[in-house]
């Protein structure tokens, strides 16, 4: 990888939880290029949760709902990550701030789709809101056939 000068990226290597400039060039390299194994070795050197020492826990829990947005996750999955989250400390603010995050990259579908996963995983009661909003005469389905 280190062809040439080094990039910016390359240049913010730190050496922190003991994984040197040189390793972290070699286990971006193998995926990279393709290695059959790489994400194999990779995992079993970290184990399913990262533990790279390079985030910490709420971050890498948080990190993972992000890419569940991104995927449209099923809500087992959600429920997991979610799970995770919230041993790491997580509120509703910290999973809001990753849906609104990703918004702009991951589009309002699957926004939408993540947003009751996200909040049926961490217990709100999406029905109870819902009939809420009926209550107070903001019943989604009637304002979007009503003419204006």
């Amino acid at each position: 990888m280190s062809v040439g000068a080094p990039t910016r990226m390359q240049r913010r290597v730190h050496e922190v939880g003991g994984m040197s400039v040189r390793y972290v060039e070699e286990t971006f390299r193998r995926p990279t290029i393709g290695e059959p194994g790489a994400l194999a070795a990779i995992i079993d050197h970290y184990g399913r949760t990262g533990d790279s020492a390079q985030l910490d826990a709420l971050t890498e829990a948080l990190i993972r709902v992000g890419a569940l947005i991104a995927l449209d996750g099923s809500p087992a999955s959600y429920r997991t990550a979610v799970d995770d989250a919230d041993r790491a400390g997580a509120g509703l603010d910290h999973l809001l701030a990753v849906l609104l995050a990703v918004a702009g990259t991951v589009g309002s579908a699957r926004v939408i789709s993540a947003a009751p996963r996200i909040a049926l995983a961490a217990g709100y009661d999406v029905e109870a809101a819902l009939q809420g909003l009926e209550h107070d005469g903001c019943d989604p389905a009637a304002r979007a056939t009503r003419k204006e």
